[in-house]
């Protein structure tokens, strides 16, 4: 059966006017969604009709907007078994990965009320210097406004809210344009929040492909665009935003380094993990794995062994781990990079296999360092493994990347850590854990080509908010 879905304005559905887009089910081929797109006029009206959703709200009481907050968050835990349905039939996510994001959703807005309670501005010594005598100065967090979100499809519900609880927290109102993909789960979140008593208008989506996100981007009275995806598609954005504030989070190619004194059954299972459960598809999947020479055959044996473990197949299923890849195209993009590698002189330590849109754990060894396995971001279930002489070269081969998002280190050595540290040019880093894991409250972005600024909650709603100086002449 095919859902349609349209954009969510003021606390409707709202007709689109645009190309229609049909989107197939990664596992069963059949179309599961078709998008009422969003022309530029739907997506005019809907952040016009949130900067005025946002006149009324600017001046919300921190009470107010956390029951609102935790309201939404009750709201959402209710819905939490038909938000993760909706995942599982049009992403491909596994039920068990999907269930745990549906939950997370609600634990992420709850924590934003947390969150707000403590924040503060500060009070100016004005009188350091002589004309500050007589007057008094101090600082608070405002919100800009309207906050333009453009999220992807790997996490649909998280990463959205990832935006939209710190921004509601803060007092901005907030236009989402989701991936295609990510559209129904976007509507069936933002008619949650209204039912659980948000004003309408602050929690507006749009709909379609890329152009509903150009036209946002430029919109004059976004105040803030924030951005998960791709690099390039991060550049495009950019250069239509123009002069505004712009948060990404764009591509990476994490490394996980494995020293020789590391636990390698420990480091081999977390990092299998890492690299191939949600079929790859995640920003901080351990693509580049990086291992002493002293142990890189043991390592890789029980890496191998720990791939195999993992359950291929059918999303529905509680106990498999690797479902189908988004689209036939992505899976397609997966294998010809293997073949280019394995043209190119690698060899696989664990073939890939291929089922339409479902591929296996594949682990490609003496990957050519100009392929686009070692240099481009997979977004697919395939791990390099690249073995290093000494400290020096493993940072070496480790920085040899144009993206810096979030990186791993097993060392059982508290001087080999702080050495990767101190150079390892990433914005988050794990020692003993591998590059996928990620927690809602510590700062989450990039450096490099990576992207800018910060996500998490506490960061997230400084991001979100401006400090704006008042002085006082007594």
């Amino acid at each position: 059966m095919t859902a349609l879905v349209r954009s969510y304005i003021h606390g409707e559905s709202a007709r689109g006017g645009g190309e229609p887009v049909r989107l197939r089910s990664p596992l069963s081929g059949e179309t599961v969604l078709e998008l009422d797109c969003a022309s530029p006029g739907i997506v005019d009206a809907a952040v016009l009709d949130a900067h005025a959703a946002f006149l009324g709200f600017r001046t919300a009481t921190v009470a107010t907007r956390g029951a609102l907050l935790s309201a939404a968050a009750d709201a959402l835990q209710a819905d939490a078994k038909r938000i993760a349905a909706m995942i599982v039939e049009d992403i491909g996510k596994p039920v068990r990965a999907a269930m745990f994001e549906a939950n997370r959703a609600a634990q992420l807005l709850r924590a934003c009320v947390a969150e707000i309670g403590t924040m503060r501005g500060e009070a100016l010594p004005l009188d350091a210097v002589e004309a500050g005598v007589g007057r008094f100065g101090f600082t608070r967090r405002v919100p800009f406004g309207v906050v333009g979100a453009v999220t992807p499809f790997n996490a649909p519900a998280n990463l959205l809210l990832q935006k939209v609880a710190p921004a509601l927290a803060a007092g901005n109102a907030v236009v989402v344009k989701p991936h295609p993909a990510g559209s129904r789960v976007a509507v069936a979140l933002a008619e949650a929040l209204s039912r659980a008593g948000l004003p309408p208008g602050l929690f507006n989506v749009v709909v379609g492909d890329r152009e509903p996100a150009q036209h946002l981007a430029k919109h004059q009275r976004i105040d803030v665009l924030t951005f998960t995806g791709g690099t390039e598609a991060g550049d495009a954005l950019a250069r239509a935003a123009g002069a505004k504030k712009f948060i990404a989070e764009l591509g990476s190619n994490a490394a996980n380094v494995v020293l020789r004194d590391a636990d390698l059954a420990d480091a081999a299972k977390r990092i299998a993990a890492a690299a191939f459960e949600a079929s790859g598809q995640q920003c901080i999947s351990a693509q580049r794995i990086i291992v002493a020479s002293e142990v890189y055959d043991d390592f890789l044996a029980q890496f191998v062994a720990a791939a195999r473990r993992l359950k291929v197949g059918n999303p529905n299923d509680e106990t498999t781990d690797i479902g189908p890849m988004i689209s036939l195209a992505a899976a397609d993009r997966v294998m010809a990079m293997i073949d280019e590698a394995v043209g190119g002189g690698a060899k696989c330590a664990l073939e890939a296999t291929r089922s339409g849109c479902i591929v296996s754990p594949a682990i490609v060894c003496d990957v050519p360092r100009t392929s686009g396995l070692w240099r481009d971001e997979v977004f697919g279930p395939v791990a390099v493994v690249q073995r290093f002489g000494d400290v020096d070269e493993a940072l070496q081969l480790a920085n040899d990347s144009r993206f810096g998002l979030q990186g791993a280190v097993f060392t059982g050595s508290l001087a080999s850590a702080f050495r990767f540290i101190d150079e390892l040019d990433v914005g988050s880093l794990w020692i003993n854990d591998a590059s996928r894991f990620r927690l809602d409250s510590y700062p989450f972005g990039g450096v490099k080509r990576s992207g800018y600024g910060r996500e998490g909650i506490r960061y997230a709603i400084e991001e979100l908010s401006q400090l704006k100086f008042i002085g006082i002449r007594t």
